[in-house]
């Protein structure tokens, strides 16, 4: 590992929560070059909702490559991009009564929240967004400023303006209603909040602590954006794909955002893809306005495709995920339940975690689960919430095996403390 501490910039982050030299994975497990055996309930940060070399995405990439298949197609008509817009129109789109135009974008999550928040402001003449506390959009800089994290925002080097932040969903408590405050700010011509090109929201906060909306609150929100000639753009970047238990992290509130941003697991085999959904009447791009070299990525959009086609054809898929929610649920629960009010459940679907008093505490956690062969990460402002984001395949099996590691940790780590306290 030294070639890594002496050459590779300090920027670096997983590498030194897990320090460790990996060389081959399968499914939900990661192997050391010496040959341990790690559970990964991170999954490329939500990026492998299919597992590691899902053998039925890897036999069809790897049939493309052998038949020379288009590699790097910028935004020319290829094959790969025809099948897969077909099978993303007839397995997502159309089913879900989703009328939306597709625009390719450079190929992570941070390109197509860019595009999103240009287009917004193009169409409706406005330079303002509105993000929500906690939110996590990006760290490129129209995206970094739509971001809450204290530490991202200090990597700009510049003053981010344009955002206004509003209170996100029980952001002040459960008797708090953050919308009717929005609404008394935006129709308030005394208030200083100028009425905004649009509202940028994530149905669950990932990054921010796995903060979850309910579905009143974003039907109200939708009705707000309505109200006042706001876009309402959608942030499916991380919860998407199926992380919830649904395509569309949003279908449960039966609401139509304007705009959705999606990436990660798109591709379904960690490929990097990005694509800004949006309503026809919104596509007044110029050409050429807004590009870059790699949008479209030609083994992604097979890979995609094949995922559409192989999890999303019906409703078999969706109904795993959600027993297996059940499963980690109630797995995560009982720990919880042991140590009282201070370690409580957020997030949903295969998107949850526990909530700890201190992110010193869930650190604490998290590294010794390593130590036990289990790779889990911690989000929320302090790093205070131990997150699971394994991918949708894996087993129940390892389900349970991955929260009785948890268990343990949480056993020796607060014993530990008790003691040192006492």
């Amino acid at each position: 590992m030294d070639i890594f501490k002496s050459t590779e910039s300090e920027v670096r982050v997983y590498s030194r929560a897990f320090p460790m030299v990996f060389n081959r994975a399968k499914n939900a497990h990661l192997y050391s070059e010496d040959g341990k055996e790690y559970l990964d309930f991170l999954a490329g940060a939500g990026s492998l909702n299919y597992g590691h070399n899902n053998d039925i995405l890897k036999k069809a990439l790897l049939e493309y490559i052998e038949s020379d298949g288009i590699s790097q197609g910028l935004d020319l008509f290829t094959t790969a991009k025809q099948d897969f817009i077909e099978a993303y129109k007839k397995y997502i789109l159309d089913p879900r009564g989703l009328d939306y135009k597709m625009q390719f974008t450079g190929p992570t999550g941070t390109n197509c929240v860019e595009a999103a928040m240009k287009l917004a402001r193009k169409v409706k003449g406005r330079t303002g967004i509105i993000s929500f506390t906690n939110g996590f959009h990006g760290v490129s800089l129209g995206a970094v400023a739509a971001t809450g994290n204290k530490g991202h925002r200090g990597g700009a080097g510049q003053p981010l303006n344009n955002v206004t932040f509003m209170p996100y969903d029980g952001y002040f408590g459960d008797n708090v209603d953050t919308l009717a405050m929005m609404d008394k700010l935006l129709a308030d011509n005394s208030s200083g909040i100028d009425l905004p090109a649009a509202v940028i929201v994530e149905a669950v906060q990932g990054e921010g602590g796995l903060n979850a909306a309910r579905a009143e609150w974003l039907q109200g929100l939708e009705k707000l954006c309505k109200k006042h000639d706001i876009l309402l753009i959608l942030d499916d970047i991380q919860a998407g794909n199926g992380r919830t238990g649904e395509f569309f992290s949003f279908e449960f509130a039966g609401i139509k955002p304007d705009i959705v941003t999606a990436s990660k697991s798109l591709s379904g085999y960690g490929l990097p893809m990005a694509v800004v959904l949006f309503k026809p009447e919104l596509d007044i791009w110029n050409p050429g306005e807004h590009n870059g070299t790699f949008r479209g990525n030609n083994m992604a959009f097979i890979t995609a495709r094949t995922a559409v086609e192989t999890y999303w054809k019906d409703d078999a898929f969706a109904n795993e995920v959600k027993k297996k929610t059940e499963v980690l649920g109630n797995g995560l629960q009982a720990i919880a339940s042991k140590y009282g009010s201070d370690f409580y459940l957020k997030g949903r679907g295969l998107m949850r975690g526990i909530a700890c008093p201190n992110g010193e505490l869930a650190d604490k956690i998290t590294s010794l689960a390593f130590e036990k062969g289990l790779i889990i990460e911690t989000s929320g402002p302090n790093d205070e919430v131990i997150k699971c984001l394994m991918p949708l395949t894996t087993s129940e099996a390892d389900l349970k095996k991955g929260t009785d590691i948890l268990a343990k940790c949480f056993e020796e780590v607060l014993s530990e403390s008790l003691s040192k306290a006492s």
